[in-house]
């Protein structure tokens, strides 16, 4: 029973816990297994059964033959084969583990003839009888039945031989009681085998010895988990952990813990602490490695087993089994349930035991199996003191695991360096610690607002404070001052022990110093006053309590409480204000009369806050006595004596919102004006009332009315109307959610609350809505699935009933290229991965380093483009710092399963799996660093930059150089040198021009571009003072000036040629690089293995027999066709006339020329008259070997029913050719097509090889076209010559450096049936190169002679949703140059990436003849007579050797490799069920041919065999796939197969290859491979011969059956009729070979030959007068 995958399965032996991972495990049902029997065999001495099946792993069980259900004992076997005395064989050596194995084979003295099973009690004993008797051994055996578990093992030793005494070693021993054997008690397993071994002999005089046992050989180890035990009942256990996707696992026991180590596939390493009951305590991850999996072996460090060794793919991890040092607090540290982590007291910090000092002593080191609890602590017996208190002291109490401090340097800290001394008491279970208290002066100041003070003090032992806790200093006096208004309260409510003097009216700390205790406070007894108006006088009433009041001479005591009115006048200009009420002594202001819950009285102003009438008169509710005043349109105080209303006008709406609402209610409605209502709750504060709507049955408006005694309406109308929901932009999205959605509809915007539900649970957020869309941000899903959406207003139904969002993958991001950035940034970073096409917005961060987001650009599904942000708090190089993509406002993050509820936080952590590292921006200065640079206007420029070498790897197209405004075109770039050029005049009013270099974000200028001009007014000046200096002025301008230009012309030289080196070097890494790239590239696009176009068998043979039109046919024969769609045109039919089902002849002269054919076809099956008629034709000088292979074509097609007797022919003809061979060079035998026989042997071979070539060479051979097809159009292609950029032959190779950029064009083929597809083409190709691409892409699976033709359909180009094109080769944009008009391409028309395009069939051809010389857009002839005006880099592009794109065809060659040698292996290897027979018959004829005429030399053999089979076969299917596919052999792939061809003729020559510089590239470009492609030839040769011979019965029963297969396909009688046209034309040859023939002459051939002519010409000439 496997185990659940990714569980760990525990159970325990010896009561050490052993743990068992799950790799690659599947969780199946026990279910009922076939078992077949390998062994049976009966022992009836002992009556058991030896029962060997196929099931676990091949388990042998004896049986009792007296209950055959009954086990004794279960033996694995390993590999057990043959006989049963071979069977249980075994080793009997100490050393080998110490376990029982079977092994196969036999050992000559340990031959065992029976292995006799015994069961005692638990144990199982197993006896093994030899000559001298039985030996017998302890089984592995679990004791169950009482503790502890422990599994016994089995210790074999060497057996005694003869005259054995005591003191020999022997094997473990179990005796029994059997036939007076000896007895033994059962009672302790342990000591049996601790006890001894004993050889038991049959006698009863068996002698026994005790040798001594190891202690490790009765451990019940890991020796035994080390090999497969067989079980019938296979262990169960239950799972303490699950997780998904383990890889390794290690284990160790540490301070009463089970720690398992798991390295998972995400390259994670997973620390599980387990307890004594395999419980999970505690968990933590690290990444090790993100993406790579950890290897299975894992290990600890066997020097430090606090360290543990890992690995993944790409490194080796040295791990610590442990962080101890993250915790910084005891608590912390055990908490964790680390264990290996435990808190040392003495240093006070989390370690590792054996980091702690003195951890082996008692409480010096506390692990986290003893708990929180056991952290070192100290507790304060009295923590508060007060600050009164005479000569205190701290008495300290030790808690937790604290080493015994007696004898050691202590004292206690209280921080700023203020120690005092301590001293230790008690016993070492319960330590005291007496301090003195700090001095009185260096008590802490007490804080403004407190009465009291917290100290923390710390235990210093040793000079450092290992345990800390805090007591409090307070003091009373500070409590009444704090609290004046509740002095007394305070002071007898604090939790300090303080007391309260009235007399005196402080608070203190020892009630002796207070003359009267007084225990009740005077207070102020709270009661509710009514609000007064602001500016009134009004009597307060206030009740005390507990109050003493003292007049002159007199003391009245008040018992209860007494009442004191006071009249007071108060002001407001707020609507209300709230008074705090305190009584306060007159004679002492600083004292009050407590008021522990504050009394307060309201002042409220009429005036204030009241807008309209309803506002003024509703005060009337808070107790505010306000009237409103119509005349003055204002809220005044209701004391005025004048005659007021209290009824307020109609009320009068201003403004109503919303304004529509849906027909089921419940809109929110805002209803704002004045004299709204009385009723503060129903008004809102902003003078408006919010109602809900009702539900309405249909849709209407009308005005809004509210009543309050009086009626008012508004002046809006509010409408009930019927949103309308019908459609979401974008369909669908990433799961991670994010996507911006716009639905569309119209009233939208109605209500007053709306909701987007997804899936009826989540809510789209972030809305916005209008009248016709509403836009949200869709939330995160678990699923990729469709989802409903529903638009919900007021919490009710959905709007929406068909609306659905699909939730897609993820998109993933693979890889980031460049992975380096200058600090400035702005590199731009290409993100390459899928699913791009859902993501609308992305921005990337580096995180920590970065200064801001940057906003990114999705170009394509895969390829998305950030420039990089720039770093700040970094230097250079150094460790690269993490990436993080937002796609859609979320983090990418890899799919990964998702971490369950109770993982760590920092399990949690995101891990970015990318990373960008940043380096200094680089650094440029011209040649000689000087900063001004002179120029000459009118003049070319070149600038040459230097730069210091980095690490960023930058290319030429991210340097981009300004020369003020205008651009400096960039012409070589290198390591340390840029070279730029400007074309154009520089002329400026400006003297000045800055330099400027910018890469990314970094822009630097660096140098000055100073324009002269001065020089010509210098040499006037000159002139006008000076005539005598004229020629001397002249001669040195002349010389300056050819000095600069020679100059110049040096420096333009120099720059060729370092631009000719640079692009040399760029070919040759070009070359390099395609060969390292592409060979796995195009085994991962190609994908033609399915729908292979074979052609029918009839179509193999005759083009195969008739590779060529023939004389006898004018006109070539074609395939069948059916059209992709109906308007092309209808299906050609059949041409070839042997492929005709009926022989078409004239009714009238039917009867005769079928008996003529009839009588012909006898003399053909007549193999003395087939072999005279062949060697007559062949010896007529004017039949031609065209002829010759006609008509061995002819008669193959004629016996074609008949392959045995065609095979007989063959073969008699072929000895004839031996014969004339040998006498002179039999080597060249069969090396060219000369002879009827050995086009008859072409044939022979095709017939016989077809099925071989369909069912094993067709896929290879069709795979390795595609291939090449394929790789050809990866690059340009001249239109006009065909010659490409890949390709393998030299003549085809297109010697120009032609940047072709891809284009993955989305097309449709209208009346195709298929939806569209993305198609691949390059910008440089032609339309008609494109039309050929898609052709190819819809039409993969359909043969070639069904496709389109390129001129039958057109190609329209959708720019916009408006505008579209169709885009020809030639039209009126094409470009004319040189009196040429160019072919266009996609990168003239500017199609974009992704571009949609359609491809319909064109409804009539354009006969146009078009006599003129096109030329690709980006290719110049050749031809160098013609003179052309080019540009600098043309021209310069001439002038690079064209030897250098040689590189190419050894990048092609690499990449067609694999499919080239599945080639090769396919032809040239035997396949068990299907092997060649007619090759095997044919060697062996040849062979026996060479040995009749004593020819032994195996090279002529070699080449017989070569020029039969590969020569004659293999090479014409090699460069003719038209036989055998129906496809489009082009010119070039004919060169390609041209080359692969040679090499496989190369491969078959025995002759060595004499190579040197001078030899052609199609035998250079496999001269490396020829070796071991000759050395499988040779060993396919050798196989053949080695193969059982064939009789003739099975050729012919071969034979037989394929002509069966393929017996009505050809019209015999047509082949019959163009036979008899050359007998007719050497009648008389022929007729007079058979007269010279004794055996024709006797049976009289010539007159029945004679009689067919006869018979024919009649009925032709009288046929063909009557046509």
């Amino acid at each position: 029973q496997s185990p659940v995958p990714g569980r760990i399965l525990t159970f325990s032996v010896e009561a050490h816990p052993a743990v068992l991972l799950g790799l690659g495990a599947r969780s199946h049902p026990k279910v009922l297994t076939n078992n077949y029997n390998k062994i049976l065999q009966p022992d009836p001495e002992q009556g058991v059964l030896v029962v060997c099946g196929s099931i676990y792993q091949g388990l042998c069980q004896l049986r009792s033959m007296a209950n055959i259900s009954a086990v004794a004992i279960a033996i694995r076997a390993l590999n057990a084969r043959g006989d049963l005395a071979k069977l249980f064989t075994f080793d009997i050596n100490p050393s080998d583990d110490n376990i029982f194995k079977i092994k196969q084979g036999a050992k000559a003295r340990h031959k065992l003839s029976f292995v006799l099973p015994k069961m005692r009690m638990e144990v199982s004993i197993l006896c093994i009888r030899v000559k001298e008797g039985y030996t017998c051994q302890l089984g592995k055996q679990c004791i169950c039945c009482r503790p502890p578990k422990r599994l016994f093992l089995t210790f074999p030793r060497q057996p005694a031989a003869a005259g054995w005494v005591p003191g020999a070693s022997g094997s473990v021993f179990f005796p029994w009681a059997q036939q007076g054997h000896q007895q033994f008690a059962h009672t302790e397993p342990e000591a049996v085998m601790a006890g001894g071994t004993c050889w038991c002999l049959l006698q009863p005089t068996d002698v026994c010895v005790s040798p001594q046992l190891q202690p490790e050989q009765l451990d019940c180890g890991a020796a035994h988990l080390q090999h497969p035990l067989a079980i019938v009942n296979p262990i169960t256990a239950t799972p303490v952990f699950t997780y998904s996707g383990l890889t390794a696992v290690a284990v160790a026991s540490v301070n009463n813990y089970t720690v398992v180590f798991l390295g998972t596939a995400s390259g994670g390493l997973l620390k599980i602490n387990l307890d004594s009951t395999m419980k999970v305590i505690s968990r933590r991850s690290i990444s090790v490695a993100y993406g790579e999996p950890v290897h299975p072996i894992m290990q600890f460090d066997p020097s430090d087993s606090t360290y543990l060794y890992l690995m993944t793919s790409y490194q080796m991890t040295r791990v610590k089994v442990a962080a101890c040092n993250q915790y910084l607090t005891c608590t912390e540290c055990l908490a964790a349930a680390d264990a290996y982590c435990g808190w040392c007291t003495m240093e006070t910090r989390c370690s590792l035991q054996h980091e702690c000092t003195n951890f082996t002593g008692a409480n010096f080191w506390a692990s986290a199996s003893e708990g929180v609890q056991q952290c070192p602590s100290m507790t304060i017996l009295e923590p508060e003191i007060n600050i009164d208190k005479e000569n205190p002291a701290l008495i300290i109490q030790i808690n937790g695991t604290i080493p015994n401090l007696n004898g050691t340097n202590i004292s206690c800290d209280y921080g700023n360096n203020i120690h005092t001394v301590a001293r230790v008491a008690g016993d070492y279970v319960n330590q005291f610690i007496y301090c003195s208290l700090l001095p009185r002066e260096k008590y802490p100041a007490f804080p403004d607002d407190q009465d009291h003070v917290i100290v923390e003090t710390a235990l210093r032992v040793n000079s450092k404070n290992i345990i800390r806790a805090n007591f409090t200093i307070y003091d009373c006096k500070r409590t009444g001052n704090i609290y004046p208004k509740r002095a007394c309260t305070s002071c007898l409510s604090t939790r300090w022990k303080c007391h309260w003097c009235p007399s005196t009216y402080t608070c203190v700390s020892n009630h002796s110093q207070c003359d009267d205790k007084k225990i009740d406070c005077p207070r102020i007894v709270p009661a509710s006053l009514d609000p007064m108006p602001t500016g009134v006088s009004r009597d307060i009433m206030i009740s005390l309590a507990n109050t003493t009041f003292s007049k002159p001479r007199i003391l009245l005591n008040f018992l209860s409480f007494c009442l004191f009115v006071f009249c007071v006048q108060l002001h407001t200009s707020e609507k209300s204000h709230l008074f705090p009420v305190n009584l306060q002594l007159k004679d002492r202001p600083d004292r009050f009369i407590d008021s522990p819950e504050m009394m307060t009285v309201e002042v409220y102003n009429c005036a204030t806050g009241s807008a309209d009438c309803s506002q003024c008169l509703g005060r009337e509710d808070l107790g505010h006595r306000c009237v409103w005043s119509e005349s003055s349109s204002s809220c005044r105080l209701h004391s005025e004596p004048s005659q007021v209303s209290d009824i307020c006008p109609a009320p009068e709406i201003k403004k109503i919102e919303p304004l529509r609402g849906p027909l089921e209610g419940g809109t929110l409605l805002t209803i704002r004006g004045r004299n709204l209502g009385r009723r503060f709750s129903d008004v809102l504060a902003g003078s408006g009332i919010v109602c809900q709507t009702g539900e309405a049955q249909e849709a209407f408006s009308d005005v809004v009315t509210v009543n309050v005694s009086r009626e008012g309406k508004s002046r809006e109308r509010y409408s009930y109307v019927l949103p309308v929901v019908q459609s979401i932009a974008p369909l669908n999205g990433p799961k991670a959610g994010g996507t911006r959605v716009t639905i569309r509809g119209s009233r939208l915007d109605v209500g007053s609350e709306l909701r987007v539900l997804v899936n009826t649970s989540k809510q789209c957020t972030d809305l916005s809505r209008n009248d016709s869309t509403i836009t949200c941000t869709m939330p995160s899903a678990e699923l990729t699935t469709a989802v409903r959406v529903c638009v919900q207003f007021e919490n009710k139904s959905c709007a929406s009933y068909n609306i659905t969002f699909k939730y897609e993958k993820n998109p993933i991001i693979s890889d980031i290229n460049p992975k380096k950035s200058q600090i400035s940034g702005g590199r731009i970073i290409t993100l390459e991965g899928r699913g791009f096409e859902l993501v609308q917005n992305v921005s990337m961060v580096v995180r920590g380093i970065g200064r801001e987001q940057t906003s990114c650009k999705v170009h394509t599904d895969t390829v998305i483009t950030c420039p990089s942000p720039a770093a700040s708090n970094i230097t250079a190089g150094s460790k690269p710092a993490p990436v993080d993509f937002y796609l859609n406002g979320r983090l990418y993050a890899d799919d990964r399963p998702a971490l369950d509820e109770e993982m760590y936080p920092e399990e949690a952590l995101h891990i970015s799996k990318f990373s960008l590292e940043y380096y200094a921006d680089p650094q440029f200065f011209t040649a000689k660093k000087e900063k001004w640079i002179k120029h000459h206007p009118g003049e070319p420029l070149t600038l040459v930059i230097h730069k210091e070498p980095d690490s960023l790897g930058l290319e030429s197209n991210e340097y981009q150089v300004k020369i003020g405004l205008i651009s400096c075109e960039i012409q070589i770039v290198s390591d340390k040198v840029i070279h730029c050029s400007v074309n154009e005049s520089l002329s400026t009013s400006e003297r000045q021009l800055p330099v400027t270099i910018q890469v990314g974000k970094f822009n630097y200028t660096i140098a000055m571009l100073h324009l002269g001009g001065g020089e010509t007014a210098i040499i006037v000046s000159i002139v006008i003072c000076s005539i005598l200096l004229v020629l001397s002025v002249v001669a040195l301008f002349v010389f300056c000036t050819k000095s600069r230009r020679a100059e110049r012309y040096w420096q333009k030289t120099l720059l060729q040629m370092e631009e000719m080196e640079s692009q040399i070097r760029e070919e040759i890494r070009k070359g390099f690089a395609e060969l390292q790239t592409d060979m796995t590239d195009l085994t991962k696009e190609l994908n033609r293995s399915q729908g292979i176009p074979f052609l029918e068998y009839k179509h193999f043979v005759t083009r195969t027999f008739f590779p060529k039109c023939s004389s006898l046919y004018e006109e070539c024969y074609i395939l069948p066709s059916q059209q992709l769609s109906s308007q092309v045109g209808s299906q050609v039919q059949e041409t070839h006339p042997l492929l005709v089902g009926e022989w078409k002849i004239p009714e009238n002269c039917r009867p005769n020329m079928e008996e003529g054919i009839s009588l012909f076809s006898t003399l053909l099956n007549n193999k003395h008259f087939l072999i005279v008629f062949v060697h007559a034709l062949e010896q007529q000088k004017d039949f031609a070997v065209r002829d010759r292979c006609n008509l061995a074509s002819l008669l193959t097609i004629a016996l074609h029913g008949k392959l045995e007797y065609y095979t007989s022919i063959m073969k008699d003809l072929l000895v004839d050719l031996i014969d004339a061979s040998a006498s002179k060079n039999p080597k060249l035998m069969l090396r060219r097509t000369e002879s009827v026989v050995e086009k008859m042997l072409t044939n022979w071979m095709s017939i016989c090889m077809y099925s071989y070539l369909r069912e094993t060479v067709g896929e290879p051979f069709f795979l390795l076209i595609c291939a090449i097809k394929q790789q050809i159009n990866k690059g340009s292609i001249d239109a006009i010559t065909g010659k490409a950029r890949y390709t393998l032959n030299e003549e085809w190779l297109l010697r120009e450096n032609i940047e072709a950029k891809p284009r993955n064009l989305n097309v449709s083929f209208q009346g195709c049936g298929m939806d569209s597809l993305s198609v691949r083409a390059m910008d440089t190709d032609t339309l008609s190169q494109v039309k050929e691409k898609i052709l190819e892409a819809f039409c993969k699976n359909v043969p070639y002679s069904q496709w389109p033709r390129v001129e039958d359909v057109d190609l329209e180009w959708f720019a916009t949703s408006t505008d579209s094109y169709i885009l020809r080769d030639l039209d009126d944009t094409s470009v004319v140059e040189d009196g040429r008009k160019k072919l266009n391409t996609l990168a003239h028309y500017k199609i974009p990436e992704g571009a949609s395009l359609a491809m319909s069939l064109s409804d009539k051809k354009d006969t146009t003849a078009l006599n003129m010389c096109f030329v690709l857009d980006q290719v110049l002839p050749t031809d160098e007579s013609v003179e052309h005006k080019k540009s600098h880099r043309q021209s310069h592009r001439k002038k690079v050797l064209p030897e250098i794109y040689l590189t190419r065809l050894l990048s092609t060659k690499g990449t067609l490799q694999k499919f080239l040698d599945d080639l090769f292996k396919a032809i040239l290897s035997i396949r068990d069920d299907k092997p060649p027979v007619a090759v095997k018959y044919f060697f062996d004829f040849l062979e026996e041919q060479a040995e009749k005429r004593g020819i032994t030399d195996p090279d002529t053999m070699h080449i017989w065999k070569t020029n039969s089979l590969p020569l004659r076969f293999w090479v014409n299917i090699l460069k003719n796939p038209q036989f055998v596919f129906d496809i489009d052999k082009t010119d070039h792939i004919d060169a390609c197969l041209s080359v692969i061809a040679q090499a496989f003729i190369d491969a078959c020559s025995l002759s060595d290859l004499q190579l040197g510089k001078d030899s052609p590239t199609n035998k250079l470009l496999y001269a490396k491979e020829i070796p071991e492609y000759r050395k499988i030839v040779q060993r396919y040769y050798k196989q053949i011969h080695d193969m059982p011979p064939l009789s003739e019965q099975e050729m012919n029963a071969h034979l037989a059956e394929e002509s069966r297969k393929y017996r009505n396909e050809f019209n015999t009688n047509v082949a019959m009729a163009e036979i008899y046209k050359y007998a007719k034309r050497y009648r008389s040859q022929i007729v007079a070979a058979l007269d010279a023939n004794p055996t024709t002459k006797r049976t009289q051939l010539q007159h029945k030959f004679e009689q067919v002519i006869a018979l024919m010409e009649d009925n032709i000439y009288e046929c063909c007068s009557e046509a």
